[in-house]
């Protein structure tokens, strides 16, 4: 009989397709020394019950109490990192006012490498704790503060893809917080990333670099050129926000005449590899660009609430083959919970359907076919945010990491409204979904590493 590293038995829920949950009842699921699940084994098949007797009185046998569940390790596409510092604050001020009052004075502070690991060991001890596996990262602009995120995540075993930010342009960025110029700003984003994949080599997990102008508005051409030459030579991930808000968009749209979209496969930023975050103002030839360069978008869901000026036809982008993750961008979002964010994602999108102008007729409130399910919003947050990194993760299939929260549904003072002996398992799914807290959230594993209990 084939070794394993670790077996788990317990019933698990998992994305068969966006609209489809796959209900695993009682399975096996077994693990390799590399942390990826070699075999997934259903009780009617002739290998269960041998398996279960060779395993389940070792060590390395995990077997779920009643009323416990396996969901995917979260996958958030968007998060500020040095923002958690702040997250709850001064939501209801314009963006302008937000940034220059509070982030930027904020960030500028992680040149004190003290100050930057206190806050980056707590965020990452945070997101972990809510059930968020794989993390990418914007850090700030100061190599040293950004190398120091990656080694915390490669310590704590949360899957981090972290970018020292770039911002560059004197004209849109404040004098006490930008890069010191653009050649200063390219050296530091390649030394980071040599730096970034040495470290990757000890990290089970995997860290990884990520070629990171803030957005266009805070970059020289020179820079997103040299940016995007960086991106290509060293094969990096990508990430910035893109036609975010009314600003941000016409903004692009006066520099270079054209959508962000366009500027920045001009740029050569745009790619597998590429994840944009909000993207509220795409058109549809912006959504085909990104489609046809495999560019992932980053639903931001609450932050949008806040900043972004409207809401994302994210089932239209989906629809054209766009590929969608969720995040929670910490701080524009105030919660570091991936729940909290499918939850709003299902929302909005309902409200965008209906439309919110009361005054108006029904038939013309709101824009047609616009909701997702709770499905694809579970998607999103797991199996979307793997396809949008090209990683082996965010379902429990064969030859995927073995990334996985632990669902209590029973916990004390935390408990789930279960009060049927044989509940329909999808109502269950969905009471997680909707109902869960932290509290609720038992254990969390990595690449076969328990990284969180409870």
């Amino acid at each position: 009989m084939k070794k394993y590293t670790q077996i788990f038995q317990g019933t698990a829920f998992s994305s068969k397709s966006p609209k489809e949950i796959q209900l695993l009842i009682d399975h096996l699921f077994c693990i390799n020394e590399n942390g990826m699940i070699e075999k997934v084994v259903s009780p009617e098949e002739v290998e269960y019950q041998p398996i279960l007797d060779a395993y389940q009185k070792e060590a390395n046998f995990h077997h779920l109490a009643e009323g416990q569940y396996f969901l995917p390790g979260f996958v958030d596409l968007h998060v500020h990192a040095p923002q958690w510092a702040q997250s709850g604050t001064a939501l209801d001020i314009p963006l302008y006012d937000w940034l220059n009052t509070y982030t930027f004075p904020l960030e500028s502070k992680f040149s004190d490498l003290d100050f930057a690991k206190d806050v980056y060991e707590d965020v990452v001890r945070t997101l972990l704790s809510n059930g968020t596996t794989t993390a990418l990262y914007f850090a700030t602009v100061h190599k040293e503060a950004s190398l120091l995120l990656a080694e915390i995540c490669a310590e704590k075993g949360q899957r981090g893809l972290v970018g020292k930010v770039v911002m560059d342009n004197p004209e849109q960025n404040p004098d006490y917080y930008r890069d010191a110029d653009t050649k200063t700003a390219l050296a530091d984003t390649e030394e980071f990333i040599l730096a970034v994949n040495k470290l990757a080599k000890s990290a089970k997990q995997g860290v990884y670099p990520v070629v990171t102008p803030r957005f266009i508005p805070s970059c020289t051409d020179d820079a997103l050129k040299g940016l995007g030459e960086l991106a290509e030579k060293y094969d990096t991930y990508v990430q910035s926000h893109c036609s975010e808000s009314d600003w941000e968009h016409g903004y692009v749209k006066n520099r270079f005449g054209k959508n962000d979209a366009f500027a920045l496969q001009e740029f050569g930023l745009l790619g597998e590899k590429s994840v944009m975050a909000h993207c509220n103002f795409l058109d549809d030839a912006d959504a085909d660009l990104f489609a046809a360069t495999g560019t992932a978008v980053c639903h931001c869901p609450i932050s949008n609430a806040y900043f972004a000026n409207s809401v994302i036809p994210i089932a239209h982008l989906h629809s054209k083959g766009v590929e969608i993750g969720l995040g929670t961008d910490i701080s524009g979002g105030f919660s570091p919970s991936i729940f909290d964010n499918v939850r709003q994602a299902v929302i909005v999108a309902r409200m965008l359907e209906d439309g919110v102008n009361s005054t108006l007729p029904a038939e013309e409130r709101g824009v047609a076919n616009s909701r997702i399910t709770i499905n694809e919003a579970f998607f999103f947050a797991t199996a979307g945010g793997g396809v949008s990194l090209n990683l082996p993760i965010g379902r429990l299939e064969e030859n995927y990491a073995w990334d996985i929260q632990i669902i209590d549904t029973s916990v004390p003072n935390a408990k789930l409204p279960l009060y049927h002996a044989n509940e329909d398992l999808f109502d269950i799914f969905q009471k997680i979904i909707y109902l869960a807290r932290p509290e609720n959230i038992r254990e969390v594993w990595v690449q076969g590493v328990k990284v969180h209990s409870r």
